[in-house]
C-alpha cells in the first residue's frame, strides 16, 4: 500500500524550525545499516554527513571482526568513545539483544539460543547496563523472549512477563530505561501483547518501542497496526522506523499468529511507502508529544527519538541493511512524513 503525501512535502525544509508547542523529535539510526564493513569511520561518517549526532550502536568492527555490541571489552569500548568524540556523534540506545533468547530449552528450528534466566540476569543484563553507562546512553533496547515455535505463545505470557520485568529492575536500579520492541515471533509480537506486558509489570522504567514495518510484515492491516500503535501509547517511549510492503491478504494472515521467516522477507521500503501508516501515527504523536517528551526527560533521556533501521538492503532476525545511499533514502522519506504531519525532528545544523 502506498501512501502518498498530500502536501508539497519535498519543497519543505530538511530541518524545519522547532514549533513553540511541540517539542523536536530526535532523529536518530542504527548506524551500523548505514555502512558494508560495519567500521566506526564509516558509520559515523554517513551519520553525520546525513545530520544525526545520535546513533544505536548494535554491530561494528574495530579492526577483529564485526562483533555485536554485548561483546565488546571495555578497551574496545573506549575506542567507542574516542570515534564519538571526534565525530560530535552520541549513543541514543543500546541496541541489544536482551531478551531475544528462548523461553523453554527446546529445539525447535530457532537458531537463537536459550540461556537459564538466572545466568543471564546476572551476567548479561548486567554487562548490558555497563556498557551504556560507559558510553553515556539512557536507552536500553530489548525483547519479550521467543515461545517455542508452534505453540500458544498465551500459555508462556506469564513467564515472559515476569522475567522482562526483572530486566526492567536491574535497568532501573542503574538508571536507565529498557524498552520493550514489538517484533514477529516473539511473545510481544503485537501491541497488544506488549501493552499488556506493561500495564501488569508497572515498572516506569520499562517503556514500549513501535515499530510499524514489523507489524506490516506479520499481516496485520494499515488500520489494525494503528489501533495497536493506540494500545501501546501509555507505555510508548520510543519508535522505530522501517516500513514494509503491504502484503495482499493483510488480517487474514496476522490473525492466526503464526511463525514469520524473517530471513525470508524482503519488501521492505521507505516510511511513505508502505503499509504501516506513518503519517497517520505521526499526526496523531503530534498532539501528545510534549506530553511524552516530558515523561522521557523525567527518567533522564533526552527526549523522545525516532530510531530508523530501514532494512532497504535486506534484514532478517538479528539486524539488517540499507547502505549509505539507503539510509539516506530513509531519512529523507521519514523527514517528509514528519514535515506533512508538522512534527519538528533534529539534525544538525551549522554553527
Amino acid at each position: 500500500m502506498n501512501h502518498s503525501l498530500t502536501s508539497n512535502s519535498s519543497e519543505s525544509s530538511s530541518n524545519p524550525q522547532p514549533s513553540p508547542t511541540i517539542p523536536q523529535l530526535l532523529l536518530t539510526g542504527f548506524s551500523d545499516e548505514a555502512s558494508s564493513e560495519k567500521t566506526l569511520d564509516q558509520q559515523f561518517s554517513v551519520m553525520s554527513a546525513l545530520g544525526y549526532e545520535y546513533f544505536s550502536i548494535r554491530f561494528l568492527n574495530l579492526g577483529q571482526g564485526v562483533k555485536n555490541i554485548m561483546a565488546l571489552e571495555d578497551a574496545e569500548l573506549d575506542l567507542v568513545t574516542q570515534a564519538m568524540s571526534a565525530y560530535g556523534m552520541k549513543v541514543s540506545s543500546i541496541g541489544s539483544p536482551i531478551g531475544k533468547v528462548k523461553l523453554c530449552d527446546i529445539d525447535d528450528g530457532n537458531p537463537s539460543p536459550f540461556r537459564p534466566f538466572a545466568d543471564y540476569l546476572n551476567h548479561e543484563v548486567p554487562r548490558v547496563c555497563q556498557i551504556a553507562q560507559r558510553l553515556d546512553a539512557k536507552l536500553v533496547r530489548g525483547f519479550s523472549f521467543y515461545h517455542p515455535r508452534g505453540s500458544d505463545l498465551h500459555q508462556h505470557l506469564g513467564q515472559a512477563i515476569d522475567q522482562v520485568g526483572e530486566i526492567a529492575h536491574i535497568c532501573q536500579a542503574h538508571g536507565l530505561i529498557f524498552g520493550l520492541e514489538v517484533e514477529a515471533n516473539l511473545v510481544g509480537q503485537n501491541g497488544f501483547l506488549l501493552a499488556e506486558m506493561h500495564r501488569q509489570i508497572k515498572n516506569p522504567n520499562l517503556v514500549l518501542i513501535f515499530d510499524g514495518g514489523n507489524l506490516v510484515m506479520q499481516g496485520y492491516s494499515t488500520e489494525e497496526i494503528f489501533q495497536q500503535y493506540l494500545a501501546m501509547k501509555p507505555g510508548l517511549g520510543w519508535i522505530h522506523i522501517k516500513d514494509f510492503r503491504q502484503p495482499a491478504a493483510a488480517s487474514d494472515q496476522a490473525t492466526a499468529e503464526r511463525h514469520v521467516d524473517e530471513d525470508a522477507v524482503s519488501d521492505f521500503v521507505p516510511a511513505d511507502r508502505g503499509g504501516s501508516g506513518h503519517l497517520q501515527i505521526l499526526q496523531d504523536l503530534a498532539g501528545w508529544l510534549p506530553e511524552l517528551d516530558h515523561r522521557m526527560k523525567q527518567l533522564g533521556a533526552d527526549g523522545v527519538f525516532a530510531d530508523l533501521e530501514p532494512h532497504l538492503k535486506g534484514g532478517g532476525q538479528f539486524g539488517g541493511f540499507s547502505g549509505a545511499d539507503g539510509f539516506g533514502i530513509a531519512t529523507r522519506a521519514f523527514c517528509r512524513v514528519c514535515d506533512v504531519a508538522g512534527i519538528p525532528y533534529r539534525l544538525r545544523e551549522f554553527e
